[in-house]
């Protein structure tokens, strides 16, 4: 209830102040302005979101995949870690619009190149965050597991994945609050459909009304997006310890 009062206050001021100050629409339109574009957009709008969140997703569910198994690599191949961590951690050095071309000339305007995108800035926060809780695994469970004969592999996956989980909750709530990015960045680079596409096009007429109504939707998906992983994995991890409740003032 607070975030939709905040949010309507928000559009309150937002309102006032353009009525206010005659801000011209080309600049910055109002809200009402914004939501009669959605309103009388609503068809188009919806198609071009259709694609947007399919790319969203999958790029969502293959980064995650792909970064829970280099923590896992990393983690079991001890030999592998020193030329894979460093080309982990140079990759993400690489700026995410210089990639964007690249792959759009390798997989084509279509919706491949930007689930790519979407998945490569998806895979480092939850590969990162896996293998934190991996190698930060508390010792002495470890050291049992051993004293009782127990084998590498059967101290990684009853012993340290269990124990890394709640990392890799961190690791997919991030991942789930930036995956619209790689997307978005896609379609601006190249594409034919997608809120992204929506935007730029819109941009090129100062059609700032329609930028801001699929701006909107877009973040509308993002904060549902991610809820819903919070959600998922509050139910998947009913252990894992919360210090916000609801007795002490925080989200449940």
């Amino acid at each position: 209830m607070r975030p939709l009062l905040a949010a309507l206050g928000l559009l309150l001021v937002w309102e006032g102040f353009v009525r206010w100050s005659g801000t011209p629409p080309f600049l910055l339109p109002a809200p009402t302005r914004v939501a009669t574009v959605l309103a009388g957009r609503w068809d188009i709008l919806a198609g071009h979101a259709l694609t947007t969140a399919t790319e969203i997703l999958l790029g969502l569910v293959i980064g995650a995949l792909l970064g829970i198994a280099v923590a896992l690599l990393l983690t079991a191949w001890r030999g592998g870690r020193r030329w894979l961590l460093p080309l982990l951690i140079a990759s993400q050095a690489i700026p995410v619009f210089a990639i964007a071309p690249l792959l759009t000339l390798w997989l084509g305007f279509g919706t491949a190149s930007k689930i790519a995108m979407a998945t490569i800035i998806i895979f480092f926060p939850v590969a990162t965050a896996f293998y934190d809780g991996l190698r930060r695994t508390e010792p002495g469970w470890l050291d049992l597991a051993a004293t009782m004969g127990a084998s590498r592999t059967a101290a990684l996956w009853r012993i340290r994945v269990p124990a890394a989980l709640p990392a890799l909750a961190s690791g997919l709530r991030v991942a789930a609050a930036v995956a619209p990015i790689g997307a978005v960045v896609g379609e601006w680079v190249g594409a034919s459909s997608g809120l992204g596409y929506v935007m730029l096009q819109a941009n090129g007429r100062s059609q700032t009304d329609m930028m801001f109504a699929a701006l909107a939707i877009l973040a509308s998906m993002a904060m549902a997006l991610w809820f819903a992983t919070d959600r998922l994995l509050r139910a998947l991890l009913p252990w894992q310890p919360d210090a916000l409740s609801e007795h002490d003032g925080g989200t449940p």
